[in-house]
């Protein structure tokens, strides 16, 4: 990948003349280059990545991972019916993936009964699925190259009889 795009993958805050002095090009070609990412779409969004825990009070939101099992249709494989899973607001990723399943979602509610309510009537019941496995996320450790726990200092308690 080209540095510009590692450094701007890694903080996305980074000035074109900070890219500029860390990869020993003008600024001017810097801009250029970023222009063109955004331009013919490398770049897609520029994302803040927030440590969600601490916004939401506890149990007010949920995110699962569904795993779904679909039949592709003819000619289009398993475009279309991606498609109109991806339409749903609550589904917030959505990818093709080898293995049993043929779709991961990320899916997020307000709470697991939002999640639980989506898939028994809005993903379940669509033409095309065959089957889905539900996962509720517990806790993140790490997202998008970000750790969200803090390392333990490796203190050891004083012990004393």
């Amino acid at each position: 990948m080209d540095e510009i795009l590692e450094i701007l993958a890694d903080d996305a805050r980074v000035t074109a003349q900070e890219i500029a002095k860390l990869t020993g090009k003008s600024e001017e070609v810097v801009k250029k280059a970023i222009k063109n990412y955004e331009k013919n779409g490398t770049i897609v969004k520029y994302k803040t990545v927030l440590n969600e825990d601490l916004l939401r009070e506890v149990n007010t939101y949920v995110r699962a991972l569904i795993e779904v099992s679909v039949t592709p249709q003819k000619d289009v494989g398993f475009d279309n019916v991606a498609e109109r899973i991806y339409s749903f607001p609550e589904v917030k990723s959505c990818y093709l993936v080898s293995g049993t399943y043929d779709l991961l979602l990320v899916v997020e509610g307000e709470n697991i009964q939002t999640v639980a309510n989506f898939v028994a009537s809005k993903l379940s019941p669509m033409q095309n699925v065959s089957k889905t496995a539900t996962h509720f996320l517990l806790k993140r450790y790490k997202e998008d190259g970000q750790v969200f726990t803090k390392k333990s200092q490796g203190k050891r308690l004083n012990i004393s009889y």
